[in-house]
């Protein structure tokens, strides 16, 4: 159970890159969830042959995440087209602390120490990656963070209504239908497109569509394994170690994406790597 976050976490960083490069080409924000949200439709349909029970009287369960999938959607996706991935996916991780705080505020169930602890040092460790040097501030910080912020709050809500909805519908039943109702919601962000979604480049969808496929592997991977062993708050911890695989990512291959925040110097290097030890103390709580 605790390797599959982790393994999400990794996938999702190149999902990251990738869709990075493909809103670079300026297919806008808009066209770019409305594509994403239909190919996660598509890998999670996949989980139909797992099997389940359709509750035809709590449809409005589904409908309630897959309203705020498309809304995370929306709002995270801003913050990676506006801002700099290597602050926007680490600014993603304060969902570490929302889980653990809806939780505990909606279903009034107790939070272990040890999570909350850890859950701390996540933030910790986000916030030294997150730092930047003199003389080049982060782009559109104020989007960055609005959408990065209100987009880890609307995903936290998805994890933990998941976690409490999902297993009287059984994973094969509850998970497509919410994503499906998500993917269907997309509809209404047509109006809002710049240009119909034929006008996008070729070359364009050769970034756009393994973007949406690795998005929605890691999705299904991370998701699953909240709806099947639960754990909303250890398995967000786990996967909060994306901030740092996305800062390690940017600076390894970044430039195979046309991605310009690998040049950063010694100093954020520095802060980086205090982020990093915060990280793994966070995650070595929760194993032990």
């Amino acid at each position: 159970m605790l390797a599959f976050p982790l393994i999400a976490a990794l996938i999702y960083v190149g999902s990251a890159l990738l869709v990075k490069r493909a809103s670079s080409c300026g297919i806008g924000v808009w066209r770019t969830v409305f594509v994403l949200n239909w190919v996660m439709a598509g890998t999670f349909s996949f989980l139909w042959l797992a099997g389940g029970t359709l509750h035809m009287d709590l449809l409005w369960q589904p409908f309630v995440v897959a309203v705020l999938f498309v809304l995370g959607q929306m709002l995270q996706l801003l913050a990676l087209d506006r801002g700099d991935v290597s602050v926007a996916v680490p600014l993603f991780g304060l969902k570490v602390l929302l889980v653990p705080l809806a939780t505990a505020i909606i279903f009034h169930e107790p939070v272990h120490r040890n999570l909350w602890m850890s859950a701390i040092l996540s933030l910790l460790g986000l916030t030294f990656l997150n730092r930047k040097v003199q003389g080049r501030p982060p782009r559109n910080l104020g989007i960055t963070l609005f959408g990065g912020g209100l987009g880890a709050l609307s995903f936290a809500l998805v994890d933990v209504l998941v976690k409490e909805w999902s297993p009287a519908w059984g994973i094969g039943r509850f998970l497509p239908l919410a994503i499906g109702m998500g993917a269907v919601l997309s509809f209404g962000l047509v109006p809002f497109f710049k240009a119909p979604l034929r006008a996008i480049p070729r070359p364009v969808w050769h970034w756009l569509i393994p973007g949406g496929l690795l998005m929605g592997v890691q999705s299904v991977l991370f998701i699953s394994t909240i709806a099947v062993y639960g754990g909303a708050t250890s398995a967000n911890i786990l996967y909060s170690s994306r901030g740092l695989w996305s800062v390690l990512g940017v600076w390894l291959i970044g430039h195979w994406f046309a991605n310009d925040e690998q040049n950063l110097g010694a100093q954020v290097l520095r802060w980086r790597l205090i982020g990093a030890l915060f990280m793994m103390a966070a995650i070595a709580l929760v194993i032990v």
